[in-house]
């Protein structure tokens, strides 16, 4: 399958093996993806955030090797891994939280080797986590749930109770939600 893969510090069109689903994943074919900031930021600063992730203890990327970005996305369901409930029918639109559930614990979806994203004509994801895409919304709209989600999560934890001014920086899609 085709993917825009970051390789040496690019953004290159080249081809992957496309993924099998395991126990609980579902294989599903990218409709829409979003391009983050934090991807942009990715291109030009890989090496800080492997320098970063290995300071929190995150499995940081290994930039010898492909990386596929893209965390903000849309999808349809193309084929269930074993131990799935199967409740979505082939061909359903989906959302995710950008993480896949594995024995090891939560793995990232996009900042990964291991763990392609949106950016590739089909990825996997966890079906617990996905969420269907309501009442025939467009793939490039319900790509934006998951930035709008941050947006909203930023809002929630702020505590604001009605007499404060608040400060937005950047009028990105997290910015305006």
């Amino acid at each position: 399958m085709r993917a825009a893969i970051f390789r040496n510090g690019e953004i290159v069109v080249d081809r992957i093996v496309e993924p099998k689903p395991g126990p609980g994943q579902v294989l599903v074919r990218t409709l829409a993806c979003g391009i983050c900031g934090s991807d942009l930021h990715a291109r030009q600063h890989a090496h800080r955030m492997v320098e970063m992730a290995q300071k929190v203890g995150r499995k940081p990327m290994d930039l010898s090797r492909d990386v596929v970005f893209g965390h903000e996305f849309c999808c349809e369901v193309v084929d269930y891994g074993p131990g799935t409930a199967r409740k979505l029918k082939p061909g359903t639109r989906v959302c995710s939280l950008p993480a896949l559930l594995t024995p090891q614990g939560i793995e990232g979806i996009g900042y990964s080797n291991d763990n392609i994203g949106g950016y590739a004509e089909a990825m996997l994801l966890s079906e617990p986590l996905l969420l269907e895409v309501p009442n025939g919304l467009a793939p490039e709209h319900a790509a934006l749930t998951e930035p709008l989600a941050v947006g909203v999560h930023a809002v929630a934890k702020a505590h604001i109770s009605g007499g404060e001014v608040p400060l937005v920086i950047g009028c990105g899609p997290v910015g305006l939600a």
